[in-house]
């Protein structure tokens, strides 16, 4: 075992170096110590294990209690019909991911429960009626090379303590994630790969491991479904002047399609691309939220404003629409990032593609070659 790590060590893979550096120090640790007080900091150290397992052992089946009975609170939370204040689009977004996201919702809850359990557990334990041994040596007394050794061995056995969390940690973090450049690099680490074999794959299983990529990819369609809650709490009011508007143009049209082209060629016509927007993005990382409504008064915006005014344009006159997101054709044989809408016919019972952004360019209303020129990432 010590000449796998030796090996690792002249490989310099970091995570081999920062495993050896934790047993290491632990073990200076304790020969500064000595036997009393490394034997103190070990106890301690078992004593915050044995603390924090019981802990998430006990908040499993209360986020399991308590997860049916917030997703019944967050969707009885209605929506106010008035414009909301930014702390207010913050808590609404949240009673939303409660109600609509269960995944997220259990483990916000099982967090939550966790600490909570840990700081009632953290209080019982100093409401004892009695008082566990001190191993702390008294100030400024000498200690002798035995107790120096000594207090070694158990600095190494708190290391390896230390060393087998971490593990842990990553052992979870490539199960979630296993194909990324991260977890190959974690796995070509011989410490970690060795460990991971002997102490946690025998208690895991391959079944409980295989189900990890499963577990990231649900939590991430959640986390993404995130954004587009937090468009729907921050859109769903819509100004007397923007419904009043789309009433003009689409009011008195023939069916959901005619309706959907209407608007498309007002917003394609009549928003101007805002490359100055744009470019503080691009260049500088700086982005200016915006409503429909500020896109709406000053006909400026980039494809996301297009899209998300086309969206409130279109539910005004009763559509189902919604804002996709993902990449679009740059003209020059690659894609950028890009957004555009969806609306559902229902005389096709279909939803159908369009892209205002690029209204000026061309007819982008449900084209053939809509899909070679557009990959769709997300939903919002």
């Amino acid at each position: 075992m010590l000449n796998s790590w030796i090996v690792s060590l002249s490989e310099a893979n970091i995570i081999s170096i920062v495993l050896l550096v934790v047993v290491l120090f632990s073990m200076l640790q304790g020969w500064g110590r000595g036997f009393k007080r490394a034997a103190g900091g070990l106890f301690g150290l078992l004593g915050s294990g044995l603390m924090a397992i019981a802990a998430l052992i006990m908040a499993v089946p209360a986020a399991v209690y308590l997860s049916p009975l917030a997703g019944e609170w967050a969707s009885g939370v209605v929506l106010p019909d008035k414009q909301l204040s930014q702390w207010q689009q913050v808590y609404y977004t949240a009673v939303s991911v409660l109600a609509n996201s269960p995944l997220v919702r259990f483990l916000l809850l099982l967090l939550l429960s966790y600490i909570l359990i840990r700081l009632m557990l953290g209080l019982l334990f100093l409401l004892m009626p009695f008082r566990l041994p001190q191993f702390s040596s008294r100030p400024g007394g000498k200690i002798t090379g035995a107790s120096r050794l000594s207090g070694a061995v158990l600095g190494f056995a708190a290391g390896l303590a230390r060393a087998l969390v971490l593990v842990f940690a990553l052992y979870i973090g490539v199960g979630l994630n296993p194909d990324s450049g991260f977890s190959r690099y974690v796995e070509s680490s011989p410490i970690y790969s060795q460990s991971a074999a002997a102490v946690f794959e025998p208690l895991a299983g391959e079944g409980v491991r295989g189900k990890l990529p499963v577990l990231t990819k649900a939590v991430a369609a959640e986390m993404n479904d995130i954004l587009r809650r937090k468009y729907e709490v921050i859109d769903h009011d819509i100004s007397a002047d923007i419904a009043g508007a789309a009433a003009d143009i689409a009011g008195q049209a023939d069916g959901d399609e005619e309706k959907a082209k209407l608007l498309y060629d007002w917003i394609g016509s009549r928003i101007t691309y805002d490359y100055t927007k744009a470019e503080n993005y691009e260049q500088k990382r700086i982005w200016h939220e915006q409503t429909p409504q500020d896109t709406f008064d000053t006909r400026l915006g980039v494809c996301i404003d297009y899209a998300r005014l086309y969206a409130v344009m279109a539910r005004s006159q009763g559509l189902q629409v919604r804002v996709v997101t993902g990449r679009g054709y740059d003209g020059q044989g690659g894609y950028g990032p890009h957004a555009w809408n969806e609306v559902y016919i229902s005389s096709r019972e279909a939803w159908i593609p369009l892209d205002s952004t690029w209204a000026s360019s061309g007819n982008w209303f449900n084209t053939k070659d809509f899909d070679s020129t557009h990959i769709k990432e997300n939903i919002l």
